[in-house]
């Protein structure tokens, strides 16, 4: 039986939460939502001024393409944590163990604990890279990298894992038929083997939207964005999916599970909409790109797990936070971003900004609706339970203190 003086330091803890939760001190940020900032631009905003954008969203999670020091450096002290990335024409280099040791003491050792790196993505979307002579060296360059953050302490604060992209799969429909290519389930096998290992998850970088542009008389597009629909059912689970990035995520994990790992965590790396694309990108407008990300930001708040696993939140990081004028490709790629390079909304998806003090009352209102109706119910809940805890605790403490 607890002592008094734990019972009541129990007691005064819970108190405090109660307290917390009632100003809504709690659940002011998603602790399972980031977003991308990728750099392939002529007039982005330096990195100070990024720092000061994601903070005033209390978005507390970004990930970048490389290991930019003008951004590491610049995100020291904050509360911000940083998913860097190893390019992919490196990896051969970093095969070697004493390449990737002085990568990591040159690129990663002099920021940290200050900037605060939380994983290293080594590579992006290799097994579907055009270059696929470099994928032999994915599991090894990553073991090595590994191997590093162990020699200097580094390991139980930086995982490593590498995104991938979902055309990894044979089939991902319905998500219980998910498996993964032939072609490359050999190395995908090492890769899952070194991610058990390590404790890291998975990545996969899920756009509905490319489904829905090849198929747009096929897929409905309040499946693809989240909207209430009927949705579909699996037919051999009989799990009902009413959005298809949770039946993209759950066909990831059965491809897993069918080659013997199904305990390894699944984060969606990249995630969005474009708001801008060609004549044949059917889909791409501001109003389809503001309903999806703003729809997936109310799931994110609700820490909802998919069908398959619905009591286990996951990871998902927006792509991405500015339109960047120089990347190659159709129209819809330079056209990802919440915000245009000057900070100005592209759209609104409700992400409001502390320091915007000039927003109109009609921003306001739609910004309070995708934050109060979730985080409300949550802590409504969760101050029941406290509240009733309190009391419990209470009863029996006067129990014990009660002669006999």
């Amino acid at each position: 039986m607890f002592s008094r003086i734990a019972m009541t330091n129990s007691i005064v803890l819970l108190l405090f939460s109660l307290i917390f939760l009632e100003h809504g001190w709690l659940f002011q940020r998603v602790s399972s939502l980031g977003i991308n900032y990728g750099q392939v631009g002529d007039n982005l905003p330096p990195p100070d001024k990024v720092l000061q954008l994601l903070s005033s969203l209390h978005i507390n999670k970004t990930r970048i393409y490389d290991t930019n020091p003008r951004v590491l450096t610049s995100f020291a002290n904050s509360n911000i944590e940083i998913f860097v990335t190893v390019e992919n024409e490196m990896l051969p280099n970093l095969v070697d163990p004493q390449q990737a040791l002085q990568w990591v003491t040159t690129r990663i050792k002099p920021y940290f604990p200050a900037t605060k790196i939380g994983g290293i993505a080594v590579g992006n979307e290799l097994y579907t890279d055009d270059d696929s002579s470099l994928i032999g060296y994915l599991v090894p360059a990553m073991t090595s990298i590994h191997g590093a953050l162990v020699q200097t302490g580094l390991d139980k604060y930086i995982q490593v894992s590498t995104p991938n992209s979902l055309s990894v799969l044979q089939e991902s429909y319905p998500p219980s038929a998910g498996c993964f290519r032939p072609e490359v389930a050999g190395v995908m096998t090492q890769l899952l083997s070194f991610l058990r290992n390590t404790k890291s998850p998975f990545w996969i970088n899920a756009y509905p939207y490319f489904a829905y542009k090849d198929s747009p008389t096929k897929i409905p597009l309040d499946y693809v964005l989240f909207n209430p629909n009927p949705g579909m059912v699996d037919p051999y689970t009989k799990y009902h999916y009413d959005n298809m990035l949770y039946a993209q995520v759950d066909a990831v994990i059965f491809a897993m599970a069918r080659l013997g790992y199904k305990d390894i965590e699944v984060g969606v790396s990249e995630t969005g909409w474009p708001s801008k694309g060609d004549g044949d990108e059917v889909g791409a407008t501001p109003a389809n790109a503001a309903v999806y990300n703003k729809n997936l930001l109310k799931r994110q708040l609700q820490s909802e797990g998919t069908p398959l696993r619905p009591n286990m939140s996951f990871d998902v990081y927006l792509f991405a936070l500015f339109n960047e004028d120089l990347k190659p490709g159709p129209t819809s790629e330079r056209n990802y971003g919440l915000y245009q390079p000057d900070e100005t909304m592209a759209y609104n998806v409700g992400l409001l900004s502390s320091s915007s003090s000039t927003s109109s009352s009609s921003t306001s209102s739609s910004i309070i609706s995708l934050t109060s109706s979730a985080s409300t119910g949550i802590k409504k809940g969760t101050q029941q339970l406290i509240y009733w805890t309190c009391l419990y605790l209470l009863a029996i403490q006067m129990l014990i203190r009660r002669p006999y």
